[in-house]
Parts: structure tokens; sequence; C-alpha cells
């Protein structure tokens, strides 16, 4: 079938934020011998990308954990994303230092900067 415009600019969207998250990805994965013990991926979901640290269980090796490290939702009516971290209660915290950014690369340098510790600890 052939894909409306909207569809089609929605596609080319969630493919460039793809290529930037498999970038971001592709510098902070540990080496590929490490990535059974540790691992990093993301989650697209709606209008929210979540970045996730992923290990096996502590006592169990054979079930894979997979913990949300940071969040951006994107807002259409604001034309922006706004950043979350994961609070040790499990809920998602507004990132105060830098609550939106406009686009998913500057979302992920914040993420990279980390200056509080709090999307790597």
């Amino acid at each position: 079938s052939i894909l409306e415009p909207y569809e089609l600019g929605c596609l080319l969207e969630k493919k460039r934020i793809e290529n930037a998250l498999d970038k971001f990805l592709a510098k902070r994965r540990p080496p590929p011998q490490l990535r059974k013990e540790l691992d990093f991926g993301y989650a697209l979901t709606g209008q929210s990308v979540e970045l996730l640290e992923i290990r096996p269980q502590w006592d169990d090796p054979a079930i894979i954990r997979r913990r949300p490290v940071a969040k951006a939702t994107y807002v259409k009516v604001q034309d922006c994303w706004k950043i979350f971290w994961m609070r040790a209660s499990l809920k998602w915290q507004g990132y105060e230092p830098t609550p939106t950014v406009a686009s998913i690369d500057e979302f992920l340098a914040v993420v990279d900067r980390d200056q509080y510790g709090c999307f790597w600890g």
C-alpha cells in the first residue's frame, strides 16, 4: 500500500531517532565480551524513548533484567522532549537541570553528560 505523507514522515522521524540512539549506544556499550554481564539498549513506545541497562539477575543469570535509566517523551503541542530519570522508588522524575530539550540529540547529550549522576549513577 502507498503510505500517506503523514505516515511516511512518522516513519522517517522514527528511523532518525533510532539512528541517533544506535550511534549513542555504539559509544556507550561495553566491549562485546562483557555484554552478557552488562549491556545497554532502548525501547520506543508511542511518543517516548527509554534508555535501558540490561543485565542478568544477580541470583539467576538465566533471567535478564532491563532497567530503565532515562526517558524522553515528545510533547507535540510544545514541540519539545521532556526528560525523566528513574528514582530509587522506581518512579519517573522530571530532570530538573534540563527539563526539556528541542531534539533527541540534545536529550542524548544531556544523558551522556549526566552532570548530577541521575542516569548512570
